[in-house]
Order: structure tokens, then sequence, then C-alpha cells
């Protein structure tokens, strides 16, 4: 079956101050679809950054079951994110669902996949997506090596994984929350 995907993000936190940046991309197998489409979104009024690869439908489905989540469980965003991981693994019909979530927060990064995981950072940085090897090799890089702040990491981060990543594009959405 042919998938339309959505490829890069990358999310940083450092410091209180958190940021999160998505490609462009959108892709059916080899053909580019889109260029601009917009993969994160700030959620629970603006506390919470949330961004998806994979299969764009299925992220989207997954978007309002998180946000729901995140509103029962008043910004939790490790409780949100457990809850979903659960609900997503145990629902036949959700399992189906191929997108990955990543989201962050002012104190954490934390990915969410359909096999039930919930991995959270240890450095704060997290990276879905065909390039987030790239974007994440770069961010890890910035983080350690200079004083910038979040949304300059992930923008510059992302730029260096559209360089190398056929399925990432340089066209960059980035959301952050301010300390």
């Amino acid at each position: 079956m042919r998938r339309i995907r959505s490829t890069t993000i990358l999310g940083v936190v450092r410091d209180g101050y958190a940021a999160m940046a998505g490609d462009g991309q959108v892709t059916l197998e080899d053909t580019i679809l889109r260029q601009s489409a917009r993969k994160v979104r700030k959620m629970e009024r603006g506390r919470v950054l949330v961004g998806y690869a994979g299969a764009a439908a299925d992220a989207l489905a997954l978007f309002e079951r998180f946000d729901d989540h995140l509103r029962r469980n008043r910004d939790d965003l490790r409780r949100a994110a457990s809850e979903l991981a659960r609900e997503w693994h145990a629902d036949r019909s959700l399992r189906r669902l191929d997108a990955e979530l990543a989201a962050v927060d002012r104190e954490r990064a934390v990915l969410v996949t359909a096999q039930g995981d919930v991995v959270e950072s240890e450095d704060g940085i997290i990276a879905v997506g065909s390039g987030a090897i790239y974007a994440l090799s770069a961010c890890r890089a910035l983080v350690r090596h200079t004083d910038m702040d979040p949304a300059r990491i992930v923008r510059e981060s992302l730029l260096v994984a559209a360089s190398l990543c056929v399925f990432t594009n340089d066209q960059i959405t980035l959301e952050e929350i301010r300390p």
C-alpha cells in the first residue's frame, strides 16, 4: 500500500526553553506532494509542542487523542504520553496507525510510538522521521558546543538534515515555549 508520509521533526529543551521544528515535505514514495506542510503544533494553551512523522492522516488522528490526554492530565506530558501509548497499543484500530509523535514542554522531550513505547530523552533532544538521525546529530553538536537558544538550534539542525536527506526539505515550521 502506498502511503503519504511526512518526514523530519526535531525538538529541544534547554534551560526551561523549548523549541520544536519540522520540515515541510510530504511524500508519496519518491514523489514530493507538498513542500510546506505544518507538522508542529502548540497544544494545551501553548505549554506543549507536538510534532509528527509518518502517515499524515494517522498522525492527525493521534494529535486529537494526545490533546485529550494532555487536558485530562493537566499538562503532565509524561503521563499523557504514557496513556496515549497504552491506548494506541491496546486498540486494534489504532494499532494500524503509522506515525510517531514527538512532544516537548519546558522540562522534557518524549517520543511516543505505535508499539506502546514512550521514550523520554536524557539530553532534552528528540527527533523523528526520515532525516531524524541527521537532525539529531547536528543538534547534539550544537547543544554541546554553543550557547544558541533552542529555536536557533532546531532551525540550524534541520537545515543540516535537509542538505543530507532527500526526504527532508528546508521549508521549516518552528514553534517555541519561552521561559
